[in-house]
């Protein structure tokens, strides 16, 4: 990138420092002109300005102030997002305590599968359909479907 000012005039560069001087005196009125030029050209608008300053600072404190409850309620870490987030993590806690108390009651079914009898015949008799010598096992029908209610619209 390049910084560097464009079309100011150039500086002349002089020999010796009387030489310098006295061009800087000589441009001095014109540079006092020049300023005084701008400063009438601009008075209207900084008095006016100045007039109304506080009103200025009131609203700039206004528009600062509304940009940061925004910024605050509705950013990329605002109070919105907050608390989606905070919902997400409590559902995700629930989940967690879910998923150990099912942990820890698989964990007590093997533990009494590979110790008690009675739990290894239980889940026999239920999930293999075994049955001991001269016991009838008797399986009841299954449910028949709901009937399907008959429309009362006319057919084409």
């Amino acid at each position: 990138m390049d910084f560097r000012v464009k079309g100011l005039p150039k500086m002349r560069i002089v020999a010796n420092a009387e030489d310098g001087l006295r061009t800087l005196v000589e441009r001095a009125s014109r540079a006092e002109a020049w300023v005084e030029s701008v400063l009438a050209k601009f008075h209207p608008t900084f008095t006016t300005l100045y007039g109304i300053r506080r009103h200025l600072a009131t609203g700039a404190v206004a528009v600062v102030t509304i940009w940061f409850f925004v910024h605050v309620m509705f950013g990329l870490n605002g109070m919105v997002v907050y608390r989606q987030k905070r919902a997400e993590f409590q559902n995700l806690q629930e989940q967690i305590r879910d998923l150990k108390q099912e942990n820890v009651r698989y964990t007590e079914q093997i533990h009494s599968l590979e110790t008690d009898p009675q739990a290894i015949e239980k889940e026999a008799r239920e999930q293999l359909h075994y049955a001991r010598p001269g016991e009838v096992i008797y399986v009841s029908p299954a449910p028949l479907p709901p009937p399907v209610p008959e429309r009362k619209t006319a057919k084409k």
